[in-house]
């Protein structure tokens, strides 16, 4: 079947195997802590062991719910933000076909909504759902997150004034608290089918519970296959995996070891286009978990070869602060060979009759050597094909190796108390009551 790969080959220029096994011990350490539940953050590690606890009683609600959607909907809005929606975009762009939105096989389109406060984005998503039939996906554990609050209402009163009320409430399914609650509250007393998010699992770390799960049932793909993946994925990155046969601790160490030689930006780089929100996903999950106390690496994100053509310039030679982790698929789903041209205007038939993935693959190789000559190191990590199977997999490996990691540079990888900060002020410049004062402020500060 294969294996997600962890290779270090093109970082031993620039730190050794010696100092990233120093990180072995707090690693290991760091591994106790998460499954004895002793770290920060302890009470929200449902995250964990989930994919293992998820019985087929569940998924079969879920996969229930998927079909009742599809078969009333030519679209499904997922409301959502964060870690609410990124890990769904993510499995649903990475599995689907490139160009889904302009085809037609049998399943809705997913949209989006809530995830920004863009007044022309939802004006023109109104302006579709007229002519379209659909349902909603609603998700936040509090109801009161202000991007998919507001789209719900929009989104909410217009499916009602499409399909009446009764009808409406058959199409709307939300994903939040088990008891408390905004959304909670609307949703039992509207009726509404629900699913809860636990109350130990953060929206970052989210999407092998229903916050994924039934976006993606609903594309079409098989939920069952990704959560063996990720089950997968919890075993082979446990405790009781040794540190030198253990992806996600592997991973962790070399990152870490590169942060302490000056290496603070990690660039994830794919070749593969369906890995961009993959990339948007993991860019949150590491964000969020690490960036406290003035400390973590930032994580950036590249495709290439497309970027190639506008960052590779800086990467090759701007500051010597980043760092690649370059994530390959091994097995192409489809396979293209380049034709062969008589005139060969553009001198490029010595690559014709090979694959595109033969020609990807030595950009991909090419290029690790040039950024590595220019100052870069690259972690190299590979899985075998892009498939339900392996998604679940790759995503429970980085939930692990970023709590580890989190928990080596001693901060909490759960939390986000930084994120309250731009809440507050809008919140003031919009007039909430109670934050008169705060307003004040702010206006003058800004001069409005």
């Amino acid at each position: 079947m294969g294996e997600l790969k962890v290779n270090l080959n093109n970082i031993l220029d620039f730190v050794s195997k010696e100092e990233v096994n120093t990180f072995k011990t707090k690693i290991e350490e760091s591994q106790r802590k998460l499954e004895s539940k002793s770290g920060k953050g302890n009470d929200f590690l449902g995250w964990l062991t989930l994919p293992g606890s998820i019985t087929p009683t569940h998924l079969a609600d879920i996969e229930q719910t998927a079909r009742d959607l599809r078969g009333k909907s030519d679209i499904v809005v997922v409301i959502g933000i964060g870690g609410s929606y990124l890990g769904a975009k993510a499995v649903i762009e990475a599995l689907g076909n490139s160009f889904a939105q302009l085809q037609n096989n049998g399943n809705p389109h997913i949209i989006f909504a809530g995830q920004n406060i863009c007044e022309d984005y939802h004006a023109e998503l109104i302006q579709l759902l007229n002519g379209k039939n659909y349902s909603i996906v609603v998700i936040s554990k509090s109801g009161t997150t202000t991007e998919p609050a507001i789209a719900f209402r929009l989104l909410k009163q217009h499916l009602e004034g499409k399909v009446g009320k009764a009808e409406a409430a058959k199409r709307i399914v939300a994903i939040t608290d088990q008891s408390k609650g905004a959304l909670r509250k609307l949703a039992d007393s509207e009726g509404y089918r629900t699913f809860v998010i636990p109350d130990d699992v953060g929206g970052r770390y989210s999407v092998l519970t229903p916050v994924g799960l039934l976006p993606i049932a609903i594309a079409g793909f098989d939920i069952r296959k990704l959560v063996e993946g990720a089950v997968a994925g919890e075993k082979n990155t446990s405790a009781n995996i040794p540190f030198e046969q253990n992806p996600a601790c592997i991973y962790a160490a070399a990152r870490n070891a590169l942060y302490g030689k000056g290496k603070n930006v990690e660039i994830m780089v794919n070749y593969t286009p369906k890995l961009h929100y993959l990339t948007e996903w993991w860019k949150q999950l590491y964000g969020e978990s690490e960036g406290k106390e003035n400390k973590g690496i930032f994580p950036a994100g590249v495709d290439f070869t497309s970027d190639l053509h506008s960052m590779g310039q800086y990467i090759q030679e701007g500051e010597r602060l980043i760092f690649e982790t370059v994530i390959s698929i091994e097995k192409p789903a489809h396979q293209l060979t380049i034709p062969n041209d008589p005139a060969n205007l553009d001198q490029l038939n010595f690559i014709s009759g090979k694959r595109y993935s033969e020609v990807n693959r030595m950009a991909e190789l090419g290029t690790i050597v040039a950024h590595n000559d220019g100052g870069v190191p690259c972690i190299s990590i590979s899985i075998p094909e892009l498939s339900d199977y392996w998604i679940g997999y790759t995503l429970y490996f980085f939930e692990r190796a970023c709590a580890i990691s989190g928990y080596v540079l001693n901060v909490n990888p759960f939390d986000q108390p930084g994120v309250e900060a731009y809440k507050k002020n809008m919140f003031a410049l919009l007039g909430k009551p109670g934050f008169e004062e705060q307003s004040k402020t702010l206006r003058t500060r800004l001069g409005i």
